[in-house]
Formats: structure tokens, sequence, C-alpha cells
């Protein structure tokens, strides 16, 4: 069972759920907080962030708007805060992920203030961008 889940939980179809499973338990750092091996599917929780994945090819019910083809999810990232990206990141690297974007510190304007970043994308084993990031807190504009 899962308590208090977040009103919006992303579900990933995965080609091969054991291979994602790995990276996003044993990398990521991802807790499977419940999973249903009759479906192939496994719900994901990392420091609030909920995910789940659940194998393309499986029983379970599909919601494709069109065929799967590598890499998945083109045209979104999903953003998942972290305390210790630099320790996560140095994960990713020695695992040998793809890292589109490399550890970087990211400055946002949101009206007369920046909100700050430390963050890297990472891409799954399925080609989904995950963009892990630290706050870094709020300054002026130009600040």
């Amino acid at each position: 069972m899962i308590d208090d889940p977040p009103p919006l939980i992303p579900e990933l179809d995965v080609a091969d759920l054991a291979r994602s499973l790995a990276v996003y338990v044993s990398v990521l750092g991802f807790t499977c907080a419940l999973t249903r091996p009759e479906e192939r599917f496994a719900y994901l929780i990392r420091e609030g962030a909920h995910l789940m994945l659940e194998e393309a090819a499986g029983p379970g019910r599909r919601f494709h708007a069109a065929p799967l083809e590598f890499p998945s999810g083109r045209g979104m990232n999903l953003q998942i805060e972290v305390s210790d990206v630099d320790t996560l990141y140095a994960a990713v690297l020695r695992a040998g992920l793809t890292v589109p974007i490399p550890l970087e510190e990211r400055w946002y304007r949101q009206g007369a203030t920046e909100a700050g970043n430390r963050q890297f994308v990472v891409a799954d084993p399925d080609g989904y961008l995950l963009r892990f990031f630290a706050d870094l807190g709020r300054r002026p504009v130009g600040g």
C-alpha cells in the first residue's frame, strides 16, 4: 500500500522491467514500494518522488498514443529533487549511464528573483530523461 501518493505520478513503459529496476534502484536510489509481477509493474519512490514502471510488452493495461520507439519520452524530462545531487551524479558516472547534460548550476528567472538548481540530466535504459537537482535557493535577478 502506498500512503499519501502525490497528485501526479508518471508511469513509464519500459522494454525490460528487470533492467530498468536495476538502474532505478541500484544506481538512482529509488526504493521499490510495490510490485505486481503478474503485470510486470513496479511502483518506485525516492525522497517523496513517485514513479511507476511497466514493461511495455507485459500483460498490464496499455496507454499508448503511438508505437513505442527508442528513445522513449521524447520532448519531456522528469525533474526530481534529491538531497545529495553530487553523490548521485558520481553513482551515475560509475554506472556508465548516458549523461546528456553533466552536473551544472543553473538559475531560472521567476519574476524579480531567480531559483537555482545544481542539476544534471541522465538517460535511463529506455531513453527517458531524468533531471536530478538540488535546490540552491533564490537570489535577485542578475545576482
